[in-house]
């Protein structure tokens, strides 16, 4: 019997889960391996061929590990809650004028949660992932806070993640750096794993074409929607587009309109079918509210205005905001003006490299304030 617990550890069957699954056997946990397939890539309709966390290879590559360190490894099939859920929002909020974020949602109500219950039917403790981040407990809230490697830092697509949920979890790479994590692998003999390309598109979008993924998914999207007008901020008609779906903001590539000068998607307003397009400037905005809120440091943070770095997109290196809880809804106001907030992306509030909190955006806006009040 190990003396550390039980530890249901979540194998994609890349380097960095297969390295945690490793440390986290040498640290004397008991491990069991488990590889959860999402999606089925037969029914994406997609050119490409199968890679990535839910393909066959990465199976096999997750249970050779498991067997070569003498490990418990199963798989399990969440593709229907996966499907309904995930998919299902995928499609909705694109439809719905929005841009989604489905690996924060598939990590906050799918992954966690199957995970979970699994732990409980294989008596487990604990749960852990491959994700660059670091967990603690304090004040009685367990905090999320960022990786150690800046470049691989994962803790904006953890956000959503209960407290709850979070007493239970173990990130064993938060203090190691990318580098770190390969010379462990070779240094164990698993330089397939080292060699191995990583995976950075959606898993049920494997060819990256999310247009293609919605005409396949939604009969009669294209003609339902084709012919909307590309409008000017003043409402000037400049064009006709695609279907509003198609287009998210901050877009700038792939529009298929020459007006002279450097054009963006500023808006889209779904219920006209239109498309707002403007240039660099009309693209900032400096506020914007933020819905469905899930607080990690401070259980909450009403009538407490609070100094934040922001993060409205997974690659953003963030601005400072001061945000202001406002019941279930987060009042935030950047200090200069950020470009391209898309709603139905998730914000998430950092003090420090602790994450605050975070939510979902709903709506972004310029307005005057006196920072100064606020600071």
């Amino acid at each position: 019997m190990s003396t550390k617990g039980r530890v249901l550890v979540a194998m994609s069957g890349g380097i960095d889960s297969s390295v945690a699954a490793v440390m986290l056997h040498e640290q004397g946990y008991e491990v069991v391996g488990m590889t959860m397939k999402t999606w089925d890539y037969a029914s994406s309709g997609a050119s490409k061929k199968e890679t990535g966390c839910c393909s066959l290879d990465s199976i096999n590559d997750a249970r050779n590990i498991a067997v070569q360190l003498g490990f418990p490894h199963y798989i399990i099939d969440i593709r229907e809650e996966f499907g309904d859920f995930v998919i299902n929002h995928f499609t909705d909020e694109y439809l719905a004028g929005r841009t989604p974020n489905p690996c924060v949602l598939c990590n906050t109500h799918i992954k966690w949660d199957a995970l979970l219950r699994r732990a409980d039917q294989l008596g487990c403790d604990y749960i852990a992932t491959g994700h660059y981040a670091n967990l603690r407990e304090e004040n009685g809230r367990y905090v999320i806070s960022k990786g150690l490697d800046d470049n691989k830092d994962q803790s904006y697509a953890l956000w959503g993640i209960s407290q709850e949920s979070l007493s239970r979890t173990i990130f064993p790479l938060g203090k190691l750096h990318k580098s770190e994590i390969r010379q462990m692998a070779l240094e164990r003999g698993f330089t397939e794993l080292v060699n191995k390309p990583e995976s950075y598109e959606i898993c049920f979008i494997p060819d990256n074409d999310y247009r293609g993924f919605l005409k396949r998914r939604v009969e009669g999207l294209e003609e339902q929607v084709a012919g909307g007008e590309f409008v000017l901020e003043d409402g000037t008609v400049v064009g006709k587009h695609e279907g509003y779906p198609f287009y998210t903001i901050g877009q700038r590539k792939g529009l298929g309109i020459a007006l002279g000068f450097p054009a963006y998607v500023t808006r889209i307003e779904k219920e006209m079918n239109r498309v707002v397009l403007g240039n660099y400037e009309e693209l900032s905005k400096n506020a914007m509210t933020v819905g469905k809120l899930n607080m990690s440091k401070y259980e909450n943070l009403i009538g407490q205005p609070i100094p934040t770095v922001t993060k409205v997109r997974y690659n953003d290196s963030g601005t400072e905001a001061i945000i202001e809880q406002e019941g279930d809804k987060m009042k935030v106001h950047f200090l200069s003006g950020v470009h391209a907030i898309a709603p139905g992306q998730a914000a998430v509030f950092y003090e420090g490299d602790d994450v605050v909190g975070g939510g979902w955006i709903e709506t972004n806006y310029n307005m005057e304030y006196n920072l100064n009040v606020l600071q």
